[in-house]
């Protein structure tokens, strides 16, 4: 399997309307590298450490999760999870493990 992490990060990035640029700005890199930057971590040239991927999350308002779910409904499941209190995701969480358990 292909690692998703490219194409959610660019999914997450139009869905949040940004360029690539203006992402990289946000993040505070300079101005010089912001796009460049950006562009290798969305053609799988370069990943971010962790804590860069945490204020990319951030950022783009969906969990770090969502950029390494590589089935596409999961993926959405957990961002809306993600918008939900936590007394939903509870509720949510025990409604669905009346069978299983985790």
């Amino acid at each position: 399997m292909e690692n998703p992490f490219p194409q959610r990060l660019k999914a997450a990035r139009c869905a949040a309307k940004l360029t690539q640029m203006q992402l990289g700005q946000r993040l505070g890199l300079d101005d010089n590298t912001a796009s460049a930057r950006m562009n290798q971590y969305e053609k799988g040239k370069h990943s971010p450490d962790y804590q860069t991927l945490r204020r990319i999350a951030g950022v783009l308002g969906v969990p770090v999760a969502y950029f390494y779910c590589d089935d596409d409904a999961l993926a959405e499941l957990i961002c809306v999870l993600a918008k939900q209190s936590l007394a939903t995701r509870a509720a949510l969480l025990a409604a669905l493990n009346t069978d299983n358990t985790v």
